[in-house]
């Protein structure tokens, strides 16, 4: 294989105190809570759109996760009052619009001061003194640069973290292998018997037991008569170029074959209405944190003196090795510590999302929309604070850390 070495002189394009990578709900829930602590921030989204897997990949169900607070419950609340639970521990699965929640996140965002740079995409970590001090990013325009104080991780692949050199896991321990892929859909009821296809390389489903994940699940709690569809799955990496390459196109070969099973089983007149631009890719990199989240930690209900966010959403895996079902254990409630989001070997670089240190089947759990949100949202806080005090990300006031997420609506359970 031959090497190249790139070289360019890049531009300033502007400077923030902290810099978010990402806009996904982890991206943007930091991006929020820092602006609130008066913290210059950009937020850095590589598509055209915030929301992540929620907006990008038609995910537009938010799990429940047994602790309704912060930003995440604010989301809810502005966007679907009716489903507002009375009380933060009252869990919820609400179906959502995408196309709502996507044009609310970009008026959210520009309401709370934060600037948004859409389609700009991570190139490499910028370093001063053997310290992270900003990103080379792809736009429109080309290459520039944005300096910054703190650097917050949540492209949900570790980009950024891999860049700067810190050290990271993919997969589970025994192969390396990721849940597969799945690109969701939705099909709507038009009244009456619609028109049936099946592209050429399609497939033809008979039996429940041919379908791509052995079993038939969808939503339909949303818009009456709107049906949110989870059954395809490609086996493959997300963040490997060759496996993303054959998912999106095998996706979509499948969510047609699916859409034709259904409307030969009990879904007549549904047609299919929407199938998002991208694959919903569920794991791929984890970090090597401060501390790693484990299968005891989740299974046991384990507390921590630095939790930053709680989930009671299942242990979910789905089958790394492509076969049909599902790995589902109930979980009665756990912490994720703060050390989770603060990377090994490297400074003013903190993670938020699916990507913290975890083991593969802790992350299967803690990897839903909800707690990302709420991960983001303490890294946005933490990562002020490393600012007001001058202090190392490792080193943040918890007590302090944990009255500003009480100041901003973020409530623990014991």
């Amino acid at each position: 294989m031959t090497n190249y070495t790139f070289q360019k002189d890049v531009s300033v394009y502007d400077s923030a105190d902290i810099l978010v990578v990402g806009g996904g709900p982890a991206g943007v829930a930091a991006a929020i809570s820092a602006a609130r602590l008066g913290k210059k921030t950009i937020l850095l989204e590589h598509t055209g759109q915030l929301g992540g897997m929620g907006t990008l990949g038609n995910v537009s169900v938010f799990m429940g996760v047994g602790n309704v607070v912060g930003i995440y419950r604010e989301i809810i609340a502005e966007t679907m009052p009716d489903r507002l639970p009375k009380t933060h521990t009252e869990s919820i699965k609400p179906q959502f619009d995408p196309f709502i929640i996507r044009h609310y996140l970009n008026q959210k965002l520009a309401k709370e001061g934060v600037n948004v740079l859409y389609h700009a995409s991570f190139v490499g970590v910028i370093k001063k003194d053997g310290l992270v001090s900003g990103v080379v990013v792809n736009t429109r325009e080309g290459l520039i640069a944005i300096e910054a104080g703190i650097v917050i991780d949540c492209t949900g692949d570790a980009r950024v973290v891999i860049d700067a050199g810190a050290p990271y896991t993919t997969g589970r321990d025994e192969d390396g292998l990721t849940q597969p892929m799945t690109l969701m859909f939705m099909m709507r009821n038009t009244g009456k018997p619609v028109k049936l296809y099946l592209p050429e390389d399609g497939y033809y489903y008979e039996q429940i037991s041919e379908l791509p994940q052995g079993r038939r699940l969808f939503w339909e709690q949303g818009d009456e008569g709107t049906l949110l569809v989870n059954m395809t799955r490609v086996k493959g990496n997300g963040a490997k170029i060759e496996d993303i390459n054959y998912a999106e196109k095998e996706a979509l070969r499948q969510v047609f074959s699916v859409a034709n099973y259904l409307q030969r089983n009990g879904f007549e007149n549904y047609a299919l209405t929407h199938v998002p631009g991208q694959i919903g890719v569920r794991e791929t990199n984890q970090i090597k944190g401060l501390y790693t989240l484990t299968e005891e930690d989740v299974t046991s209900g384990r507390r921590f003196d630095d939790v930053v966010a709680q989930t009671n959403y299942e242990i979910d895996i789905h089958s790394p090795d492509g076969k049909k079902g599902t790995d589902e254990r109930h979980v009665s409630g756990y912490d994720i510590p703060y050390r989770c989001l603060v990377p090994q070997g490297v400074s003013r670089l903190l993670v938020a999302g699916r990507s913290i240190s975890a083991t593969h089947v802790a992350m299967s759990s803690m990897r839903v929309q909800a707690t990302c949100y709420a991960m983001g949202q303490a890294a946005g806080v933490a990562a002020s604070l490393a600012l007001d005090d001058q202090c190392e990300l490792a080193d943040v006031d918890i007590s302090k850390l944990h009255s500003i997420l009480k100041d901003q609506d973020v409530i623990f359970l014991k």
